[in-house]
């Protein structure tokens, strides 16, 4: 799991990966990881994530953008001292990856910010030697 604070407006996220090996096709290249966000508001004002931004990366190196509207079909409100978690899947072409990005926010006296998405390995087991 890895915790990164936003210092500025004290937003603290923590992310758990898994390999979920029946939806991966190994022998076709295809590995479908899920991964659970917990995003825990730590400020004195009530914050809306209004998009996301997301940075897949390969063993190759190569690179993928998703970007939207919220997350999983929601803008959430996350009070102070409150804790939003979802879980949502990704799926790359190599059984080693990485994922990072940023959540746009907004407080409730209609201040933008960025929150950081710490990067997070996607590893399927019996990878790494």
């Amino acid at each position: 799991m890895v915790k990164i604070p936003t210092q500025e407006f004290n937003v603290l996220i923590s992310v758990k990966t898994e390999f979920i090996e029946e939806r991966s096709y190994v022998k076709e290249n295809k590995y479908f990881f899920s991964y659970t966000v917990t995003i825990k508001n730590q400020g004195i004002q009530s914050i809306q994530l209004i998009s996301r931004h997301w940075i897949i990366n390969n063993a190759h190196n190569e690179r993928f953008e998703v970007k939207g509207e919220g997350v999983v079909g929601e803008q959430p409100i996350i009070q102070p001292g409150d804790i939003f978690t979802y879980s949502s899947g990704t799926e790359i072409d190599t059984p080693l990856g990485n994922m990072l990005g940023t959540y746009h926010m907004v407080t409730e006296e209609g201040i933008e910010f960025n929150a950081k998405i710490p990067k997070f390995e996607l590893n399927m087991p019996r990878t790494l030697h």
